[in-house]
């Protein structure tokens, strides 16, 4: 054991020696790898970044701190304790999901912030789920104390919205570092309960702000993720969002990520809820290494950190913290863990708190002396005390204080019912067309697919005629906005082609490897930057970044793609806890566009439907409420609505309804059922007449043909949405029926457009009224046009129209809280026709997977359809 050993190169234990006894190697490496610290970084491929992390762990005394760090992290972890015990004194009967037993979680995080804004970091983007989130908004985001306990009185909303629980909210910090004396931004990404959910949408918030500020390296702008060692795990986003780490148009240069290993999810211990060893198992896929350590050794956490905060920096990859901890009072702080694990709850209770171990220990070593750390602990408390004072005086909770990302200057001085015009003159859809129908410019050396120089010539044909398909009806979208400085970002699965080879926005170059060459970014010389790109087979992770990028900025216009629609389901999670419901919750608006491919097309049930109903059920809109007539009536209902629901059938609507969700005063996430075949359907074309200066976006489609020119005649009126529209004009058109029935097309479905198809129905007077759909009687938009059809045929209107007009429609970014729907009366002859229903009987699928029984329903279909 005393034998001298001279040391590889592929250790620090020596520091500057260069030999040392076998009794020592070991005494050292058993000092650097078998105390509070376990760090897993072996299976790294790369010998470089092995040795950087060996020489932070093992060179003799790297852990040593000074005795100012060390009262840093004392006071510190006094005010992560102080801020819960003062909780659990004044509120304790409610839930707040403490962070009892890993309090050292503040001082970490604070090290990083620390840290990473030393190394040039001035914006750090939080996402975490609830546990400790009001301690890091008070202590890590210094978010007024007083504005959180407000949270716990459960007052009424002083604007629009029906809220969230408290350790849901988001918020957003400029402040000095003291520590660094830089200014730092803090934002912290409000959450669902869905444990993971919050990840991708952070991370996509992280990669939008580095892109704005031309922050290619993510030297500026960084990103902290918060979980829990079961949901970390268990749940799948978080090997979504892990797989995002490093693609090219998704990574965030490095994202550090912090585990509260609880040892325990809820009431499941590690045995049942996951197959390897470590939580963070996971981690491993993308090289990022793993850092184990014991929470209750603040000095070994804070090395750590530091050491996280410089990997981050320094190679711009992901990183993970594992705090192994415990939960003091169970999964909140009125449950009872000992139902479920008696024994680890009573050596619980046997524990010293974190903060009382390190107080010991720091009186033992002579750096502060008891009364220092009674000084501590007594100032917060009275920092507390004088700030729940405050909060008794507070009448209203304001949620426009809990806003992650504020957009500042975006709705001051706007007229709230002025919407700009969406037409463009007709030289630009020329230009922009020309570019987008035209080779790469070095076309003799740049060899593309000989498909595609078909492609490109049919598409200068339709320029050269003024008609626009489904492809060059957005590009011309995407093009005009560029133009006006407004960024596109495009993702998805497959988006570049298009998974129906009908876009082609990135054009190969067919002999030589990665060249390539996009039309849309080579426009016009100033134009805003065009962003296309593949995703990874993600729906789930995916779309939650794409939301998370809207959200930072409401001057581009960000879409997601799903493959088919139907794909969509399994982004369920993001529709319904953030998209549908987000400003509700958190007033928080988004402009995010959804693009999903839906149609009967005899492709079986996987390949039809994007489940319309479900987006149509989640729309706010009242059934039985017909808002008052005016000739603001559209943007008023958009102004209402969480969401917009649309099934155009002609590329100059979806040209509108694009370019519409910049012009629009204020931003709606908008649901846009796309087509498939309707992309080469002969018929699905535009004029460049209907896109022009003066044009707009129709949100129903009357019919144009012989049957509006003798309405008295007609004795059929048929409402449909989206590509049944084509399947039925045919056989119309083929039996010679255009003069007895006219057909209508709802293209905008929520808000419902009332006041138009109430216009529709009185214009024939004399035809029996039907609304036509393709799916099934239970799928589709049937369940939502029907009452909305009897409300708007009722003549029954709201008694109070007139307070309307004063502006109290509008919610609080608008001034004014909205109304309930005041009550009505009958101030117009009721319409007694009945709509009745023409589409498939229910099903429990939704469709065939038999393309004969395929075209049989939908021969019935058209049948019952002609029928007079």
């Amino acid at each position: 054991m005393d034998r001298i050993f001279k040391l590889p190169s592929t250790t620090f234990i020596g520091g500057n020696e260069k030999s040392l006894p076998l009794r020592e190697i070991l005494r050292r490496l058993e000092s650097t790898y078998c105390r509070h610290i376990g760090v897993e970084y072996m299976f790294i491929n790369s010998l470089d970044q092995c040795n950087w992390i060996r020489q932070r762990l093992e060179t003799p005394g790297v852990m040593d701190l000074t005795s100012d760090q060390k009262r840093l992290i004392l006071a510190r972890l006094t005010r992560a304790s102080g801020f819960e015990s003062f909780l659990a004194k004044k509120y304790s009967s409610e839930k707040r999901f403490g962070l009892e037993g890993c309090e050292i979680m503040i001082p970490a995080m604070k090290t990083v912030i620390d840290k990473s804004t030393e190394l040039g970091v001035e914006s750090v983007v939080i996402g975490m789920s609830h546990r400790g989130k009001l301690n890091v908004l008070a202590n890590v985001c210094r978010k007024p104390l007083y504005q959180l306990f407000t949270q716990f009185a459960g007052l009424q909303a002083a604007d629009e919205g029906s809220g969230d629980v408290k350790y849901h909210l988001g918020t957003y910090i400029e402040r000095l570092n003291r520590t660094t004396n830089k200014n730092i931004r803090l934002a912290v990404v409000a959450n669902p309960s869905h444990l993971e959910t919050v990840d991708p949408v952070a991370q996509g918030k992280t990669r939008a702000e580095q892109f704005y500020r031309g922050d290619g390296e993510g030297k500026k702008v960084m990103s902290i993720l918060l979980h829990g060692d079961a949901a970390f795990a268990g749940q799948g986003v978080v090997f979504e969002t892990m797989h995002l780490s490093e693609l090219p148009a998704y990574t965030t240069h490095g994202t550090i990520h912090v585990v509260i290993n609880n040892q325990i999810g809820f009431t499941t211990d590690p045995r049942f809820s996951r197959s390897s060893p470590y939580c963070t198992d996971v981690a491993r896929v993308v090289n990022a290494p793993i850092f184990h350590v014991n929470a209750d050794d603040p000095e070994s956490v804070i090395h750590v950190c530091n050491m996280a905060a410089e990997w981050r920096a320094t190679f711009h990859k992901d990183v993970i913290i594992d705090l192994v901890c415990y939960r003091r009072n169970g999964h909140n702080e009125i449950d009872e863990p000992m139902f479920t694990q008696p024994l680890m709850y009573r050596k619980i209770k046997s524990t010293k708190p974190c903060l009382d171990k390190y107080s010991e220990q720091l009186i033992s070593e002579g750096i502060v002396s008891e009364d220092e750390v009674k000084d501590v602990k007594e100032k917060y408390d009275k920092i507390c005390e004088e700030a729940f004072e405050r909060s008794r005086q507070e009448t209203h909770i304001k949620y426009k204080d809990w806003i992650d990302s504020p957009w500042s200057g975006f709705f001051e001085g706007k007229d709230p019912l002025k919407v700009n015009p969406t037409g463009v003159i007709e030289d630009t859809l020329l230009h922009i067309g020309k570019r987008f129908s035209a080779p790469p410019p070095n076309a003799a050396e740049f060899i593309i697919h000989k498909g595609i120089e078909r492609i490109l010539k049919s598409r200068m044909e339709m320029v050269e005629n003024r008609v626009a398909d489904w492809a060059l009806g957005e590009a011309m979208a995407f093009g005009s906005l560029l133009k006006e400085g407004i960024h596109v970002r495009l993702s998805g699965q497959d988006v570049e082609r298009g998974t129906f080879s009908h876009r082609h926005h990135v054009l190969h170059h067919q002999t030589v490897d990665k060249a390539t060459y996009r039309p849309l970014c080579n426009l016009y010389p100033d134009q805003a930057p065009y962003t296309v790109c593949n995703s990874s087979l993600s729906e789930y992770g995916v779309l939650g970044f794409e939301l998370g990028y809207s959200m930072t900025n409401p001057n581009a216009l960000v879409i997601w793609e799903a493959q088919f629609g139907d794909f969509a389901n399994t982004a369920q999670c993001i529709i319904d806890q953030l998209l549908s419901s987000g400003q509700a919750k958190w007033v928080r608006q988004t402009g995010l566009v959804m693009y999903l491919p839906h149609g009967m097309e005899g492709q079986g049930p996987e390949h039809s439907s994007a489940r319309l109903e479900r987006f149509l059920q989640m729309s706010s809109d009242d059934p039985d409420y017909f808002p008052p007539e005016s000739d603001d009536f559209a943007v008023r209902q958009l102004h209402d609505i969480n969401w917009i629901v649309a099934n155009c059938t002609t590329p100059a609507n979806v040209f509108h309804i694009l370019r519409r969700q910049i012009a629009l005063p204020f931003r709606k996430p908008l649901i846009l059922m796309t087509p498939k075949s309707l992309l080469r359907h002969p018929e699905a074309r535009s004029s460049f007449d209907d896109m022009i200066d003066g044009t707009e976006f129709q949100r129903i489609i009357p019919d144009g043909g012989p049957a509006s020119q003798n309405p008295q005649g007609v004795q059929k009126l048929l409402f449909c949405s989206g590509k049944v529209y084509y399947d039925i004009l045919k056989e119309i058109r083929d039996k010679g029926l255009e003069s007895k029935i006219a057909l209508t097309r709802v293209e905008q479905l929520t808000p419902f457009p009332m006041d138009l198809i109430k216009k529709e129905c009185a214009k024939y007077p004399n035809a029996n009224i039907s609304w036509l759909q393709e799916e099934h009687k239970n799928q589709g938009p049937w369940t939502y046009v029907q009452p909305r059809f009897e409300t708007l045929l009722s003549g029954q209107r709201d008694i109070r129209a007139s307070d309307k007009q004063t502006g109290n429609w509008f919610g609080s970014l608008f001034g004014g809280k909205k109304s309930q729907p005041p009550p009505k009366e009958q101030t117009e002859a009721p319409d007694t026709r009945v709509v009745s229903y023409i589409g498939r009987a229910v099903a429990a699928s939704t469709a065939t997977g038999s393309k004969n029984q395929h075209l049989k329903e939908l021969a019935n279909l058209v049948e019952e359809a002609l029928r007079i």
